[in-house]
């Protein structure tokens, strides 16, 4: 099943390809598609691997390609000049080569290359989003793909709730995975709301997307989203005060009076079958404990998707005082800064921490020099997301999983396709000004011209 399962995955690549360039027009459901598919591949098992290791402990388990894969490439292939002049590109491939090089440190190379092929799926798909990016009707089914896939979730979610679910995690597999990619449904879709957007499916995407992280019960998900809602809003009326924007912030306000419950229900429960204590925040620190000691003894890491073997195999958690059980010392270390430390080693720590940073602030820029583009708001939202995605990091590691990396990819390939287009209008106004001031000067010096010969 697996071999039948790959050879249909493969051969949707030729089939996508032949759809896009004879129905150019049907492109859209290809972007709604892009949209969707990161938050629908596990629940209809749209991926299959060349090569698995279903018990491996690392976040990585085989050379796996995806539905989306095939979609990006056949868009990929379809579209003119995808990688010309896009931005982010240089910083992406920086800490795929830092990837790359943790694969000669590891004990077991071909588990490292598993991430490797990963992150290389990944780049795929940011750039395929970023060559469409620039056209707002083609941005527009890509947000309904989204919505729809927080519908989905948020479905789901409710479908285990009353099944007895305390913490629901949708068809993610975990809570702090499916709360973690919402981050990128709520706050861009919620800057779209913010510009004027009045479409139903959007504002539906926002309330799904909400009501999947409140039954999620998970408070570092739920408080993230909480700060990146209260952030956008004040950066939005910064970079531009409208009526709308009031009136949208009192139904946010409705929102929450409905979600509010929800999650205090969610959260009642969870810690009535399993309260908090304060061995927990123990062990998130002998995690890091033993994350630091492991990068400190290797500066250029010990491989990516390594981190639990080495953990273990040399005596780190142990020593780092992590309890012995297997719940615990499966775990990777709470925390993405110091697991790409531990694995990719300062390589990839810094390209990591780039990764995350030069989007963001290259984002936050474009939105408020361009206050009145509309554009700027979309992208004001997926640069909230990116901030709020580097502080969640602080307390998750999650980032890693594959689901979690494609929309992170989908919006970084935003951001860069709006940069890119806004450069490629700005070039042409500028090149249309230069064209008529050569006009003039050629008219002005043929109208002397005449002028001095009928003089003479």
């Amino acid at each position: 099943m697996r071999i039948i399962g790959l050879l249909l995955i493969l051969l949707s690549i030729p089939v996508f390809i032949a759809w896009l360039r004879r129905y150019p027009r049907q492109r859209k459901w290809a972007y709604l598609g892009v949209g969707i598919l990161p938050f629908v591949i596990s629940a209809f098992n749209l991926d299959a691997a060349f090569v698995t290791w279903p018990a491996w402990p690392g976040y990585a388990k085989g050379i796996v390609v995806s539905l989306l894969d095939t979609l990006a490439i056949a868009i990929l292939v379809t579209r003119r000049a995808p990688l010309k002049k896009l931005p982010f590109l240089i910083v992406f491939l920086a800490y795929l080569f830092a990837v790359a090089l943790s694969i000669a440190v590891s004990t077991l190379p071909m588990s490292s290359f598993f991430y490797f092929f990963q992150v290389t799926r990944i780049l795929l798909v940011f750039v395929a989003v970023a060559s469409f990016a620039g056209d707002p009707r083609a941005i527009r089914w890509l947000r309904y793909g989204l919505a729809l896939g927080a519908i989905f979730q948020a479905a789901a979610t409710v479908d285990q709730r009353l099944s007895g679910v305390v913490q629901a995690s949708g068809t993610m597999g975990h809570q702090n995975l499916l709360g973690l990619m919402l981050h990128f449904v709520t706050l861009p879709l919620l800057a779209l709301l913010l510009a004027g957007e009045r479409n139903k499916l959007i504002m539906l995407g926002v309330l799904a997307a909400l009501v999947a992280v409140a039954l999620g019960a998970s408070r570092g998900t739920v408080g993230f989203v909480a700060i990146g809602i209260v952030l956008l809003l004040t950066l939005s009326l910064m970079r531009r005060s409208t009526a709308h924007k009031w009136k949208m912030i009192g139904l946010a306000a409705v929102a929450f009076a409905i979600v509010a419950p929800i999650a205090m229900v969610s959260f009642e429960e969870r810690f009535t079958v399993r309260p908090v204590s304060e061995g927990s925040d123990e062990e998130r620190l002998a995690f890091e404990r033993a994350a630091k000691s492991m990068w400190k003894d290797h500066p250029m890491g010990v491989g990516a998707n390594q981190y639990v073997l080495v953990a273990n195999s040399e005596g780190y958690s142990a020593r780092a005082g992590v309890i012995w059980n297997w719940t615990s010392r499966a775990a990777n270390v709470h925390n993405m800064y110091l697991l790409a430390a531990a694995e990719t080693g300062w390589p990839g720590f810094l390209t990591f921490i780039a990764l995350l940073l030069i989007p963001t602030i290259q984002g936050l820029v474009f939105a408020f020099r361009n206050r009145r583009d509309p554009r700027g708001e979309v992208v004001l939202g997926v640069s909230v997301t990116f901030l709020i995605l580097g502080l969640h990091s602080l307390y998750e590691w999650v980032f890693v999983v594959y689901h979690a990396q494609y929309v992170f990819a989908i919006g970084l390939g935003i951001v860069a396709g709006c940069i890119r287009q806004l450069k490629i209008e700005q070039r042409m106004r500028s090149k249309a000004t230069k064209t008529q001031r050569s006009t003039l000067v050629k008219n002005g010096g043929d109208a002397r011209l005449g002028a001095a010969r009928t003089i003479y």
